[in-house]
């Protein structure tokens, strides 16, 4: 038994090993290699379908996310406050405007916004709400909303700086 499985291991590892062979440039060449590899450093490309590409035609009917300010400052709150900021925005494309989602990018913030279609010249918000609980400093959150425009999804922002509480004593810096 041992004589057969011995020569039975031995020729199924010299044939594993001989099948395996890493040893691209036998099949395309060095000069294939480097020029494959210049190329694509030469044309990175990525392939993004939230991005409209500069080669791309933009669906002219398509719907248009308008803000009138993509950003907001609370300034400076307390510690444990909750604040809202109302994002508006006016669909300023050619067809009815829908929502599909708006992520947040902290458990902390909470979006909230129109559901139903927003007509042409229609005008739609979105709520964000930001809980401070257990913050500290300066924050920055985005919201990303995603809806039927082109490119599909919308970036807003809040700001604050939360203010030390003082039950540790003067902050230092």
């Amino acid at each position: 038994m041992k004589r057969i499985l011995f020569p039975s291991f031995l020729l199924a590892g010299a044939l594993l090993a001989g099948a395996c062979s890493n040893d691209k440039t036998a099949e395309v060449g060095t000069e294939g290699m480097n020029a494959a590899a210049t190329e694509a450093a030469a044309n990175p490309t990525v392939d993004n379908p939230n991005v409209t590409a500069e080669t791309e035609v933009a669906n002219p009917n398509a719907p248009v996310m308008t803000f009138a300010k993509t950003e907001h400052d609370f300034g400076d709150i307390k510690p444990g406050a909750v604040v809202k900021h109302t994002f508006e925005f006016t669909n300023t494309g050619k067809t009815p405007l829908l929502i599909e989602n708006a992520q947040a990018s902290c458990g902390c913030t909470t979006p909230s916004w129109t559901k139903e279609p927003v007509q042409p010249g229609g005008k739609g918000t979105i709520e964000v709400q930001f809980d401070s609980h257990g913050k500290s400093g300066i924050q920055n959150k985005q919201v990303a909303v995603r809806a039927n425009t082109t490119p599909s999804i919308n970036q807003i922002s809040i700001k604050t700086n939360i203010l030390p509480d003082g039950e540790q004593g003067p902050v230092r810096q």
